[in-house]
Order: C-alpha cells, then sequence, then structure tokens
C-alpha cells in the first residue's frame, strides 16, 4: 500500500483514538488533509476517498470538508451514528485500485463559506470609541467600513464614509463611533453565493455570521471581484488558446482534412468546421509533422505540442468545476500559452 494511503489512515486512525480516550486533537485545514491523501484541490473523487477514510475510522468533520474554503479549519469527532461495518470492512476498490467514494455526495452550492473573506474576522471597533479613531483605521487599511461591535457576537451596525458624511452634511453633532453607526447588512456564512451578489452589490458589503453567531468575516464588492476574476480566468485563456488554435489550423487546413482529424470512435459526431474538433483532436492533429510544416512556424513542434497537452490537462482538471482555485503554476501556464499565442497573432506569423 502506498505512503499517500496508509499514511493518511494511520493518522485518521490515531485521531480517532484521541477522541475515544477524551482527547479532544487539534483542527487541520482543508489544504492540509487533501495532502495526506496527495492532493491540493477538492476534486469530487479525492474528497470521495477521505469520506471513505473518515467513515472507515469512524469519524467526520465540521464543518464538512466541501462546505468552507481552502484554508478552512476542519473539527473532526467521532461520527454520531457509525455504520454497522464502517470500522471493520475495507473500503471498496476500484477495477483500478483505487478506493471507491461512497454514496453521499457534497453539497454542489457554491455558497459565502467558500470565500476566504468571509472566513477572516473583520477589523472592528466599539462604539463608545472616539471617530477619529475610526476614520483613522478607515484610512489606513483604505476601508470603506467598519464593523461596530462590543464583542464577536455583539454586533451594534456599522460606520462608514458614507454615515459620517450624511451626518456632517446634515450638521448632525458626532464624537463617538456610535453618533454614525448605520444598521448593519449581515448574511449568514451559508448563503448561496450567487443569492448573495445582488445583495452585497446593493449595499456594497455584507457582514458574515458563522453559524456559533460569531460575525467571522465581511464580503465586499471587490471580494466578489477577485472572486469571479479567480473562478473566470482559466476558463477564458482557455477559451482564448483554443480560439488561436482554430485561427490557425482553418486557415491552413482543408475541410476534408479536418474531418479526417476526427476521433475515430466518436462516429456520431459531423464535423463541419473546424470548431467542431476537440482540443485534444487539434494536439494530435498537428503532431504529424507534415502538418507541421504546413504550419510555418519556426518554433520547437514537440515542445509546442508539449505546452498544448499542459493546457489540455488543465482544461479537463478545470472542467471538473471543483471548488478550489487552479494552482498558480497552472495558472501561469495559460497565461504564458495565451500570450505566445497573442505574440504569433501580432507579429503575423498566423
Amino acid at each position: 500500500m502506498t505512503d499517500w494511503l496508509t499514511k493518511p489512515r494511520e493518522r485518521l486512525q490515531a485521531i480517532a483514538e484521541q477522541l475515544r480516550r477524551g482527547e479532544q486533537p487539534g483542527p487541520e485545514t482543508v489544504r492540509t488533509v487533501l495532502s495526506w491523501f496527495g492532493g491540493q484541490r477538492r476534486g469530487s473523487w479525492i474528497v470521495g476517498r477521505i469520506r471513505a477514510e473518515l467513515e472507515n475510522a469512524g469519524l467526520e468533520t465540521t464543518p464538512d470538508i466541501w462546505a468552507t474554503y481552502l484554508d478552512g479549519r476542519l473539527h473532526f469527532t467521532l461520527r454520531k451514528e457509525p455504520a454497522t461495518t464502517a470500522a471493520s470492512a475495507p473500503v471498496p476498490e476500484t477495477n483500478a485500485g483505487l478506493q471507491a467514494p461512497p454514496t453521499s455526495l457534497p453539497d454542489p452550492t457554491y455558497r459565502l463559506a467558500r470565500l476566504p473573506s468571509a472566513n477572516a474576522a473583520p477589523l472592528s471597533i466599539h462604539p463608545d470609541e472616539p471617530l477619529e479613531l475610526a476614520v483613522s483605521h478607515m484610512i489606513k487599511k483604505d476601508f470603506s467600513q467598519l464593523p461596530v461591535m462590543e464583542g464577536p457576537r455583539s454586533l451594534k451596525g456599522v460606520v462608514s464614509w458614507a454615515s459620517i458624511a450624511r451626518r456632517q452634511c446634515l450638521g448632525v453633532p458626532a464624537s463617538r463611533v456610535r453618533d454614525c453607526t448605520d444598521p448593519a447588512h449581515v448574511l449568514e456564512l451559508g448563503t448561496p453565493l450567487f443569492a448573495a451578489i445582488e445583495s452585497i452589490y446593493r449595499h456594497d458589503y455584507a457582514l458574515v455570521r458563522h453559524p456559533d453567531n460569531r460575525i467571522g468575516g465581511i464580503v465586499t464588492t471587490a471580494d466578489l471581484s477577485l472572486e469571479f476574476h479567480a473562478l473566470a480566468e482559466p476558463f477564458l485563456l482557455i477559451g482564448e488558446i483554443e480560439n488561436h488554435l482554430r485561427r490557425l489550423i482553418s486557415t491552413r487546413f482543408s475541410l476534408d482534412e479536418l474531418k479526417a482529424a476526427k476521433n475515430s470512435t466518436d462516429e456520431n459526431r459531423e464535423v463541419t468546421a473546424v470548431d467542431d474538433l476537440t482540443l485534444g483532436e487539434y494536439i494530435r492533429f498537428l503532431q504529424s509533422e507534415d502538418k507541421w510544416k504546413r504550419l510555418s512556424l519556426r518554433l520547437d513542434r514537440a515542445q509546442f505540442i508539449k505546452w498544448l497537452k499542459d493546457v489540455r490537462d488543465v482544461r479537463n482538471d478545470v472542467m471538473h468545476f471543483d471548488p478550489d482555485p487552479v494552482s498558480a503554476d497552472r495558472l501561469q501556464l495559460l497565461r504564458e500559452v495565451a500570450n505566445m499565442m497573442q505574440t504569433l497573432l501580432r507579429v503575423g506569423a498566423v
């Protein structure tokens, strides 16, 4: 049995033993638990393996491994109703020797809990503090608002540039934070992200209440912009690279040649244009030395094909719609290949 499988199993069994002795093991981040299984992102298959091993050890996590963000902390507890054979029966394996995921499926909804900012306790200020202190913090941090709180579970409202300006313009005396405090806009940690977007856009922010009643985060319109940039950039870069390849191929090869490039096992698909081919078919098509020569590109064919294969691998990964962002090195690959294709177009090589 390989280390990446035996070590996490031993870790989880040790955690279960601690809990049975009445000891409370420390929490682990999602990222750390994934690393025990040789993973970096939460694909459905690796999460299935983790769930199976947790069940086998008689454990569960709070929150669920799928429900929080990548660096969110998971607390281990003993399963309330362990399966009859969970502790004794081996986890089923597939024909490839990999453990099959359990039948329970993760929550497919993308929720506020997946955002790092929803899980980072915000800077707050007490209502009795001088207003100048709130202004100082907002200028230093470039914040538009601060939650006004007497404790992590005692929210009094928010102070913002807008709340201060309204009172100053109307000549309302204000020397303490409480004098410029407006009602706060609050969303629950489990709120679906797309249900929260309009609300956050309308208020410019939302404080995030966690299940233990803490105000555990703040999500702003800037956070939403960054999140959607992280989610969208890989898709857009892959689409751009594929469009460059279509342009490159369509101007140099006939329709009959394109039809011949189709996967022979896909009998029902009709090819009427270069757009009907897949990225994998583009790659196989260009691997031919004769076809490559007709591109008239003074580039190394083997290296160019390797980069395209790397892009294909990222594409296959991205299309699983995992909740975690593409790794920095893979995103950089997409950016570099897209930039290379832009350069070829700009200088007239394609």
